[in-house]
């Protein structure tokens, strides 16, 4: 079983309201798709993060995948060792296309389903988070806005069955802490995070730790930036510390256990190079003790049937996960099914989700047309 073709396309697709964090506003996301076809008839689905830069890496790997295994992974990883070094993110997410690509051929190849090729089923079905941003409510601000975004937070958990509501912080975190306490009285019982993706100080991030406190957070995530930022703040503040920003390889593992600045970490199958690389921070995080969750960036069907696979074969991803799919207008798969705030692991070979063919050319002939999204 060999492969002997790589197709790649980069499309845009739309939210159905804008997202705002600390860094941006967005509209709509660009993903890079890749299909792997082998001499079998085989073929194997991948979706990663981000778009042309992306693609130009997938595309200048596909010498060295024509002839190989779906596989052969191992070698495949140890051969493009280099990509993450010379492209950063954009390497490890091109790495993370091809990866997934591979598993969905195996899949399908073996008869079996990617999560059974993990380890099989510990769960299947995996709650997510509703996700919550300032631009939940268009038109208000100042001492309206706590109130506003709670009244909408109520709102999609009541109409989604929710469990865990995220919301995204910003640099005013004084305001991030009224909108934290509406919310908290709203819903009591939920569980409750906040992201400012870093844009506080240490010294803010501890003042409004500490005020946060009384709110019962399941984890405050990033508050500031870097490790050693990290471990003042939790030497100060009783809420554990998530993260999706200081520890994002595995050589910054060990410096966040010594200076213990995390207590959980979210993975990424698309920002950490694949699911194998996701598989082995999950025992990371078991062997010292640590929580995880997986993070997002803006998944489309086939990327987050790869997440729901990995959640569903790892028991420490016991958490909602943070996942946009449900805030896309429309996908390039049948789409999936959110139900009492939870999506179902797809069943069949592979990934379990067939890819439709119109729309991928579709959103494509978008990106052709419009570039990517950049917020």
């Amino acid at each position: 079983m060999k492969i002997t073709d790589v197709d790649v396309w980069v499309v845009n697709l739309p939210l159905v309201n804008p997202f705002t964090s600390s860094f941006e506003t967005k509209t709509g996301e660009t993903r890079t798709v890749v299909r792997i076809r082998t001499d079998d008839g085989v073929e194997g689905w991948g979706e990663t993060m981000w778009g042309r830069p992306v693609a130009a890496i997938v595309r200048s790997m596909a010498p060295d995948l024509i002839g190989t295994s779906p596989f052969a992974l191992e070698s495949f990883h140890r051969k493009q060792h280099m990509v993450p070094f010379f492209h950063g993110y954009l390497g490890y997410a091109a790495i993370a296309a091809v990866d997934v690509a591979c598993w969905d051929a195996m899949g399908k190849a073996t008869g079996q389903s990617v999560t059974d090729l993990l380890g099989g089923p510990v769960r299947d079905e995996v709650p997510i988070t509703a996700l919550v941003t300032r631009a939940d409510a268009p038109g208000a601000g100042g001492a309206d806005l706590p109130a506003v975004l709670a009244e909408h937070a109520v709102r999609v958990v009541t109409e989604g069955g929710f469990e865990a509501v995220k919301l995204k912080g910003t640099k005013d975190c004084a305001g991030d802490v009224a909108i934290l306490r509406a919310v908290r009285q709203a819903l009591p019982a939920v569980n409750l995070r906040v992201d400012p993706n870093a844009a506080w100080s240490v010294p803010d991030s501890v003042r409004a730790g500490i005020a946060l406190e009384e709110l019962d957070l399941e984890y405050l995530e990033d508050p500031c930036a870097g490790i050693e930022g990290m471990s003042q703040v939790k030497a100060k503040v009783r809420i554990p510390l998530c993260t999706n920003m200081c520890v994002v390889r595995f050589e910054e593992f060990a410096p966040a256990m010594r200076l213990n600045a995390v207590d959980v970490i979210h993975g990424d199958v698309y920002k950490w190079g694949g699911i194998a690389a996701t598989k082995a921070l999950a025992a990371h995080c078991e062997t010292f003790g640590l929580g995880m969750n997986l993070h997002s960036g803006g998944e489309l069907g086939i990327a987050t049937a790869a997440h729901l696979a990995v959640v569903a074969a790892t028991p420490v991803l016991s958490r909602a996960i943070d996942s946009m799919y449900y805030l896309h207008a429309d996908d390039i798969i049948e789409p999936l099914h959110l139900e009492n705030g939870r999506l179902r692991v797809p069943a069949g070979p592979g990934l379990g989700v067939s890819v439709d063919e119109d729309k991928l050319r579709h959103y494509a002939a978008v990106n052709e047309r419009d570039g990517d999204l950049t917020g």
